[in-house]
């Protein structure tokens, strides 16, 4: 199998006006994701890629940086621009980059 290089930028140098997305699974995203982040589940990209934005680079997240590479690697694949946050929503959180939760308490990487 041939390993593709996947651009790969830090969690605390992704720019605040990107399309960040977020492939985690449902309970990861409630527990805490970046407030602009759109959420799609790796499982899901193939059948809702479309929902993506064409002609603009692709941010994409998971929680250590191993399913977002694989979802860069496909969209890039695919003739999309895709760039892996390198070290996932652990290096977000560690970098003191916001986030928000869908429950009460304080929002935290699950």
């Amino acid at each position: 199998m041939v390993r593709m290089n996947v651009p790969e930028i830090e969690a605390g140098q992704v720019p605040e006006d990107v399309f960040l997305l977020d492939v985690r699974e449902p309970e990861e995203w409630r527990a805490g994701h970046a407030p602009t982040a759109v959420h799609i589940p790796l499982g899901m990209l193939q059948q809702r890629v479309d929902e993506l934005p064409a002609g603009v680079p692709v941010y994409v997240v998971c929680k250590v940086g191993g399913r977002s590479a694989n979802a860069a690697a496909w969209l890039n694949h695919i003739g999309r621009e895709a760039v892996n946050v390198g070290g996932g929503m652990m290096s977000w959180a560690a970098a003191g980059r916001p986030m928000v939760a869908d429950h009460e308490g304080k929002p935290f990487v699950a």
